[in-house]
């Protein structure tokens, strides 16, 4: 193989999972890609694919090397972005992941930050758990992500770089049943919906802990979708404090203050990328933003401006 383009090729008969429809979206002709599919498989020195009336499936050894093409694709592209964006970060993209807490106050104001400095720089943020985030890193599918790192910290592949920590809280929507209680206890809580995005392992132990709940009742990695349902119900939600202050002071939200209680868990977020690889100028730029972005929010929350 001289260059990518046979890779190229593969991965994009593999997505369409045709040859017509592969060459057609490729701007060949089908011998052509056929063509390219037999060079590649003569280098390799081995069947990639099995060709079926209807389609095509891959090989184990088809499989094996569709994982390494991707990677090798994804790689190429990350590498001429680094080259472009040396001389201008303008012209360049930027894919970051982020989980549902920080999605819903430190990226936002992260980018906001980032896109007034370049404002043709070209964004692309994915918001899912830990988990998903670490595998599209691995993957090279986005360059680096904010989530809760407690599930990661001893994960050898990964450079973390924790974040300002701020604490959970319980809150409800404004005329909930509780909030006529003068004394609420984690007790008193058991009537209602708890709900909450996906809890890492010792944030499930301390949630136990406190509210004697193996589990939520409610679980979304999309903290809009929570906060709004919390908003139109007698549900509780739990949330760090920097994500959910600005609602209470504007009273669409209001906390569940416990009677000599309060919740033990707390934010865990950190800047995450691959160890040993150094980030593109706007990752730099990004993972910048975002420290800048959380020292001002823990300021701005010590002196009780949300």
């Amino acid at each position: 193989m001289n260059d990518l383009r046979q890779l190229r090729h593969f991965v994009a008969l593999v997505d369409h999972g045709h040859f017509s429809r592969a060459a057609e979206a490729l701007h060949l002709s089908q011998p052509a890609l056929t063509r390219s599919i037999q060079s590649l498989e003569s280098a390799l020195g081995c069947t990639l694919i099995n060709r079926h009336g209807r389609g095509i499936s891959l090989t184990a050894q088809g499989q094996l090397v569709e994982q390494h093409a991707r990677r090798l694709l994804l790689s190429s592209r990350a590498l001429k972005e680094a080259v472009r964006q040396i001389d201008n970060l303008e012209a360049g993209q930027l894919r970051v992941g982020a989980g549902p807490f920080p999605a819903a106050r430190l990226v936002p104001e992260a980018l906001a930050r980032l896109i007034k400095a370049y404002p043709r720089l070209a964004v692309a943020v994915t918001v899912g758990d830990w988990s998903s985030l670490r595998d599209r890193l691995l993957d090279e599918r986005i360059e680096l992500f904010i989530s809760d790192i407690r599930e990661l910290e001893t994960d050898a592949a990964l450079e973390i770089m924790p974040l300002p920590v701020h604490q959970g809280v319980l809150f409800c929507r404004p005329g909930h049943p509780l909030l006529r209680q003068q004394r609420i206890r984690f007790s008193d809580l058991a009537g209602y919906p708890l709900a909450g995005t996906q809890l890492p392992e010792p944030v499930a132990q301390s949630v136990l802990s406190d509210t004697g709940r193996e589990m939520l009742s409610i679980q979304c990695d999309n903290f809009l979708l929570l906060k709004t349902m919390t908003e139109q119900s007698d549900a509780v939600c739990m949330a760090p404090r920097d994500v959910v202050q600005k609602d209470f002071d504007s009273g669409e939200l209001m906390e569940l203050t416990l009677l000599s209680e309060r919740l033990s868990h707390h934010s865990a977020y950190g800047l995450v990328s691959r160890r040993g690889h150094r980030l593109s100028p706007a990752g730099e730029a990004f993972q910048a933003q975002v420290q800048e972005a959380a020292a001002s929010c823990s300021s701005a929350m010590r002196n009780g401006i949300a």
